[in-house]
């Protein structure tokens, strides 16, 4: 990415490669591992990003690190439950870090990662919806890497990298909704099918049938879908 494009002409480059990801409807992993390339191209001296997100137990975890480094430092963030990236986190603001081993705000995080390579770091929060979904971070080798610039750029970069994940997951989440009604659909039509076969061969009505069914499935144990389906495939077979 070349530096000295003005500030709109970075985050218009930055934003048509997240708008070819978000068309090809791939998954949060891929998009998040775009995030954290895109960030270190984004911000001049950056030798490490990493994505927080909380995952479906509402654990905090690093994603799409692009240094072992990255993890380690966000580690221990999460072990100490302290450190810059969950302050952006949690106070939904950019947070900046001059020099990790001089700063005195995260005092058990900051002596934890004072023999660290990286000397600096910048954090923003991922902010959608107004739902927090996590925050980017990146450090630098060097005390001082990231000024004002660097913060309003993350910030902006943050915005774009939270509507994506957003869109994303919104899209994954739709996906798994409609699998799962089919699902059930399938499994209704099975019943139903079912149903008819225990009518013509017991000669009973419906609502019968269903009991039957029912009382087979506590039975032997098994979910009243599943029973219905072995019924059906073993008529198929029969009726062969």
């Amino acid at each position: 990415m070349n530096h000295d494009l003005p500030l709109a002409d970075e985050l218009a480059a930055v934003t048509a490669r997240m708008s070819g990801l978000l068309l090809s409807r791939e998954t949060v992993g891929t998009a998040l591992q775009l995030v954290t390339s895109l960030a270190g191209e984004a911000l001049p001296g950056t030798a490490g990003a990493g994505v927080s997100l909380l995952d479906e137990h509402g654990r905090r975890t690093t994603e799409a690190a692009t240094d072992p480094v990255v993890e380690h430092l966000d580690g221990l963030q999460y072990d100490l439950g302290e450190g810059p990236c969950l302050t952006a986190w949690e106070q939904r603001h950019v947070v900046r870090v001059d020099d990790i081993a001089g700063d005195g705000r995260w005092p058990r995080w900051a002596a934890a990662a004072g023999d660290s390579v990286m000397r600096s770091a910048l954090s923003a929060p991922l902010v959608a919806g107004g739902d927090v979904l996590g925050a980017i971070k990146v450090y630098g080798r060097e005390p001082g890497t990231f000024g004002e610039r660097h913060e309003y750029l993350l910030t902006m970069f943050a915005a774009q990298s939270a509507i994506l994940v957003a869109n994303v997951r919104t899209f994954e989440n739709a996906t798994k909704l409609s699998e799962a009604l089919a699902d059930a659909l399938r499994g209704r039509d099975m019943i139903s099918i079912a149903k008819g076969i225990v009518m013509a061969r017991e000669h009973v009505d419906e609502g019968t049938a269903f009991a039957v069914l029912a009382k087979s499935a506590r039975e032997e144990n098994k979910k009243l879908r599943d029973l219905a389906g072995t019924l059906v495939r073993s008529t198929s077979r029969r009726d062969r």
